[in-house]
C-alpha cells in the first residue's frame, strides 16, 4: 500500500535514500519538504513498465524529437496526451491516482506522456497554474535520472534520485514554490555518483487547475 500523504515529525534516515538536501537545510525545512514531495521507488514492476512502453511506442514512432519548446522549458523531447489506455494500463493509473490525489474527481482525465531523448533535459520551471492544480504525479520509465528542485525564495536546492519505475508526487508547498528540472548528463551526479540518463519516458497525472493554496 502507498499512503496518499505521509506525516513527519522527525527525520528517518532510511527515507532519505533518494534525497540530497542543500547543506543549509535544517530538520524543520526538510520535514516541510518531505510533506510535499514523495518518491516511491519500484512503484511498478518490469512487466507493468513493458506494458506501458508497448502501448506508447506506436504513437511515438510517428513523432520526432523536438529541441524547441513553446516556453523554452524542455530540450530534446516528444509528447502527447491520452485519455484512452488498455485495461491493464488503466489499472496502473488508477493506482497512481489513489496514491496521489485526495479527491477522486480532482484529477485530469488525460495522462501526459513525455519522451525525453538521451541527450534531452528539462530546464528549471514551475508548471503554470493555468494548466494544472496542486498535485503533479509522475511515473518514470526506462532510466534513472536526477530531478533538481530549487526554492524560489532562497535558491537552496534538493536533488532527487528519480529511479526507473518510481513514482514521484509533488504538491502544494513544493509544487508552487520550487522550480524543478531534469539534469542533463553533463551535470547528472547524485551524492558523488555519476547518474547517466538514457531515454526517459514520464507519464504525468495532474490535478485540475484551482486557486493556489497558501504554503503550509
Amino acid at each position: 500500500m502507498y499512503p496518499v500523504f505521509r506525516r513527519y515529525c522527525s527525520i528517518d534516515k532510511n527515507l532519505l535514500t533518494n534525497y540530497r538536501f542543500h547543506s543549509n537545510y535544517d530538520n524543520q525545512l526538510k520535514i516541510l519538504f518531505l510533506k510535499n514531495f514523495f518518491i516511491y521507488p519500484k512503484f511498478i514492476d518490469e512487466h507493468e513498465e513493458l506494458g506501458l512502453i508497448d502501448e506508447i511506442t506506436p504513437k511515438m514512432r510517428r513523432m520526432r524529437y523536438e529541441y524547441d519548446h513553446w516556453d523554452n522549458a524542455i530540450h530534446g523531447f516528444r509528447e502527447f496526451e491520452s485519455e484512452k489506455w488498455s485495461e491493464r494500463n488503466c489499472a496502473i493509473f488508477e493506482k497512481v491516482r489513489k496514491c496521489a490525489f485526495i479527491d477522486d474527481s480532482d484529477y485530469m482525465s488525460a495522462v501526459h506522456v513525455l519522451d525525453l531523448a538521451e541527450n534531452g533535459y528539462i530546464k528549471p520551471h514551475v508548471d503554470s497554474v493555468r494548466f494544472c492544480g496542486r498535485t503533479i504525479a509522475g511515473l518514470s520509465l526506462l532510466t534513472d535520472s536526477i530531478m533538481r528542485l530549487i526554492s524560489e525564495k532562497d535558491q537552496m536546492s534538493v536533488d532527487i534520485l528519480v529511479s526507473r519505475r518510481s513514482l514521484y508526487i509533488m504538491r502544494d508547498f513544493v509544487r508552487y514554490n520550487f522550480t524543478h528540472e531534469i539534469l542533463p548528463n553533463e551535470i547528472s551526479v547524485f551524492k558523488g555518483k555519476k547518474i547517466t540518463k538514457g531515454r526517459r519516458i514520464s507519464l504525468i497525472c495532474r490535478s485540475n487547475p484551482k486557486e493556489v493554496p497558501e504554503a503550509t
